[in-house]
């Protein structure tokens, strides 16, 4: 193995790469420690101890230092992998070992984030978060499925009441702009306008009710 090109990314750290395609970090001092020099042969015996004692190590410690800070999707962690320049390979050993131990759990990711979500997002929306976030649709339909069965009360129309209480919005004292701009702050939050429509015409029906009860 031939390594082709020595790039500098820091002060401390280099990016090698190893028969023009092969590319991984190092810090300096073990540059200097291998022999490592643009042109020079890494010799089978120095290539199994870099790779198996070093950077194998370092990309699992590298996934779990990740994780400590704050949870990932696999896809999230595979991202953040990548932009610390591991290669393909190291990447993927790195999510078999962490994701073993269950540290990445892509549907418990899903059931957590829907259960904190609930009180404040849509359906649509949460599933467009998850997806974004590298979650598959088949695990965000499981997660759903199970947030459902164990809170069957939960529905986007008491939802969106909720938000209207919390914005103090008033049917009684709102005119058609103050109306149509919560309903476009709805509509953003991922709710379907016949949800929005179906809530905005039982509070109109009941505001005509009340003023009806009030005349008679």
């Amino acid at each position: 193995m031939i390594v082709t090109e020595i790039r500098e990314l820091n002060a401390k750290k280099v990016l090698v790469t190893v028969d023009g395609h092969l590319a991984f970090p190092l810090y300096k001092g073990e540059l200097r420690q291998y022999g490592l020099a643009e042109e020079s042969e890494i010799a089978a015996k120095q290539w199994d101890e870099l790779w198996d004692q070093v950077l194998i190590r370092r990309s699992r410690l590298r996934a779990m230092n990740l994780l400590q800070k704050k949870n990932y999707t696999k896809a999230e962690l595979e991202r953040k992998l990548r932009e610390n320049f591991y290669p393909d390979e190291l990447i993927s050993q790195a999510l078999e070992y962490v994701m073993q131990f269950h540290y990445v759990d892509d549907l418990r990711y899903a059931q957590n984030y829907i259960r904190y979500h609930s009180e404040n997002r849509s359906r649509q929306r949460i599933r467009h978060d998850l997806l974004a976030k590298g979650i598959s649709s088949e695990l965000f339909e499981q997660a759903w499925e199970e947030f459902q069965e164990s809170n069957e009360e939960w529905s986007e129309r008491k939802q969106i009441l909720s938000l209207l209480e919390k914005r103090h919005y008033n049917p009684e004292l709102a005119d058609e702009k103050e109306k149509a701009k919560t309903m476009a702050f709805l509509y953003r939050r991922g709710y379907s306008t016949s949800v929005i429509s179906s809530v905005f015409s039982h509070l109109s029906a009941s505001e005509r009710s009340t003023e009806a009860t009030e005349e008679y």
